[in-house]
């Protein structure tokens, strides 16, 4: 066997590995790269780390230690709570606050299952109250998240978009936003109507009542091990009053101190071109600063499990490009001489894998694989780049995913099943779909 399949091999032996057991891919990713670097190969140290995503490795931690400060200190429970309080009486635009809501979460840097972890226990808690069905509320919460999920400052938009810049590729961070956005939206309306959304928007208007806890306990178990430590219920943050419990969260000063932390964020990431993790960082300290308390458990529930996945795919995928592996995978492709065939089968790879994989890791290990086939120019690397993004992201919905199995954990109990099942139907049609969709819409027309 040769060194490009052998690394081709423990790649896929890395996903099988991960799916089946409780080990972070990210260990098994560097765990490969010192036995195919320097074992195999012969690679000096330094040449290994050459690979290793500094700036990413920055922009993880900061990014998700300043979203857990805006969770811990309530802004972020603020923001749900008046985001429904704005359509009181108004049934059928809870579902369209829980997708806009959790679309603005990743759209400014948190995690795709951390903001499904926040929202999936609000949109589930308000499906059983109003008589929404579980699975449209569910797969509106994931495809908010996955709509928001490639602005120029997510974590998804981080990866693509470095990969993009430093292949010297097209880079259209703008563009690949956009493109996940409106793709993710004309899903969910298609999911608000099967699902039931005309029954709902019939309903007589009624007083929204008294919130839902925000972090029910039963959440707990299914984020331990994918964003920190499990979040707790309202009434046990730090900010937790009386009176925070009794009249609803409201907007004090560490509260507005965040949303002034994000807006400059936003601002000096979008507007001034600065580095989004070193804005982010500085945001974050200056937070933990005025509030030192909060400082201790932010740090805590910083995603130091998807930090060490996406430290170490992307620096396996290094040394893999060292060993000649994407070369040899861009001549295979390129061998086929069909650039439409090949962007469509690098789309289902991307979907189908990652319905039981991260989809953060494999956004860093098959993008890489394509840019030598979109170097030679017969198709838009834009458009290939967003049909990849588009498909890999979209099939977070399946039950075997964070997200998916954070819906199925907080469905009511009598219904549970019928989610699970529902969900896993979804994601098998999505996986089929969606990737073929995508390519009709971002890769046929830019054909050169």
């Amino acid at each position: 066997m040769g060194i490009e399949l052998l690394a081709i091999g423990l790649l896929v032996a890395m996903f099988v590995i991960a799916t089946i057991q409780p080990i972070n891919m990210g260990a098994l990713a560097f765990a490969g790269a010192f036995v195919l670097g320097s074992l195999i190969i012969g690679m000096k140290t330094n040449d290994i780390f050459d690979g290793f995503p500094s700036d990413l490795f920055l922009t993880l931690v900061a990014v998700t230690y300043l979203f857990a400060i805006a969770q811990i200190n309530g802004t972020i429970d603020w923001l749900v709570e008046c985001a429904v309080r704005l359509v009181r009486g108004r049934i059928g635009l809870i579902p369209w606050v829980m997708f806009l809501v959790a679309a603005v979460i990743t759209g400014f840097g948190a995690l795709g299952p951390a903001a499904v972890a926040i929202l999936a226990p609000v949109a589930l808690s308000f499906a059983v109250q109003y008589r929404i069905h579980p699975v449209m509320m569910g797969l509106m919460v994931i495809h908010g998240a996955q709509a928001g999920g490639f602005s120029p400052i997510s974590i998804y938009g981080g990866i693509t978009n470095q990969i993009v810049a430093k292949a010297g590729l097209p880079f259209a961070p703008t563009s690949l936003f956009l493109s996940s956005f409106f793709f993710n939206l004309a899903i969910a309306v298609l999911v608000f109507f099967i699902f039931g959304g005309a029954k709902v928007m019939r309903q007589n208007p009624a007083s929204l009542g008294p919130l839902p806890e925000l972090h029910p306990e039963g959440v707990s178990a299914s984020i331990r091990g994918h964003g920190g430590t499990p979040a707790k219920p309202i009434r046990e943050h730090a900010y937790g009053t009386a009176a925070d419990t009794a009249t609803g969260l409201r907007l004090n000063n560490e509260r507005i101190t965040t949303l002034i932390g994000l807006t400059a964020l936003g601002i000096g990431a979008l507007v001034f071109k600065f580095n989004v993790g070193l804005v982010a960082m500085t945001v974050a300290v200056a937070l933990a600063l005025l509030s030192p308390k909060t400082q201790k458990a932010a740090i805590d529930k910083v995603s130091w499990s998807t930090v060490l996945l996406i430290a170490g795919i992307i620096t396996y995928v290094g040394v893999m490009e060292k060993a000649g592996t994407v070369d040899y995978v861009a001549n295979g492709i390129s061998s086929l001489g069909m650039p439409l065939l090949v962007a469509l089968l690098l789309c289902f790879t991307g979907a189908i894998v990652s319905a039981f994989a991260s989809s953060t890791a494999l956004l860093g290990a098959i993008i890489p694989l394509a840019v030598p086939f979109l170097l030679q120019g017969h198709v838009s690397a834009v458009g290939v780049v967003a049909a990849i993004a588009i498909s890999t992201t979209i099939v977070d919905t399946s039950p075997f995913s964070t997200n998916g199995a954070l819906v199925v954990a907080n469905a009511p109990d009598d219904r549970r099943e019928q989610v699970l099942r529902q969900l896993l139907i979804y994601s098998a049609l999505i996986a089929i779909i969606g990737p073929t969709v995508a390519w009709l819409v971002f890769v046929v027309p830019g054909l050169v």
